[in-house]
């Protein structure tokens, strides 16, 4: 029962750990203000995850859930992907929060580089892409200055454009990314 108990509370400060700096970014955020929100003592987020850092890095675990677009057909691979992340973007705050702390964190931006280069660049080897960490890299530089001005700049109208909209401005780049001649 106790472990229980100590699965249910370390899942409530990572809620609230992922919500608190989705909002205030990895700087404001405090220990105390995530264990208010978690409605239990400082000194328990402390004895679960240690410091701020470690919390932060736990909160911050994501998984794309890349699927392995092998049966997407190679003129639409961008569009596939674009949905795929949006989707992902909007279906969960822990990358929004991410995001927003990695512009001025230097834990969060290694976070999101992990992220990157863990999940993209190897889905990119099952497709056989020429140079696939150059290309991953190319796929997030579109999508992470897209879902900046989206979801934490707000940025008119990117913030208001539909899904459907989102993928016919993005799909045909990230697909140029994907599958262009290497210069």
């Amino acid at each position: 029962m106790a472990e229980r108990k100590s699965d249910r509370t370390r899942a409530a400060i990572l809620t609230a750990a992922r919500e608190r700096f989705g909002a205030d970014g990895y700087e404001r955020a405090t220990i105390r203000a995530i264990a208010a929100d978690a409605a239990i003592d400082p000194a328990m987020v402390m004895r679960y995850f240690g410091n701020k850092e470690k919390l932060f890095a736990a909160a911050a675990e994501f998984d794309l859930r890349l699927p392995d677009f092998l049966d997407v057909p190679r003129e639409k691979l961008g569009d596939a992907m674009v949905r795929h992340f949006f989707t992902r973007w909007e279906g969960d705050d822990t990358l929004r929060a991410l995001l927003r702390s990695s512009v001025t964190n230097e834990v969060a931006a290694d976070r999101m580089r992990q992220l990157f280069a863990a999940q993209l660049a190897p889905t990119l080897r099952r497709l056989a892409v020429e140079q696939p960490a150059v290309r991953a890299g190319l796929v997030a530089s579109q999508t992470l200055g897209f879902a900046l001005c989206r979801y934490i700049l707000e940025l008119a109208p990117i913030a208001s454009l539909s899904h459907d909209e989102v993928v016919a401005w993005l799909g045909p780049t990230i697909t140029r990314y994907l599958t262009a001649p290497t210069p």
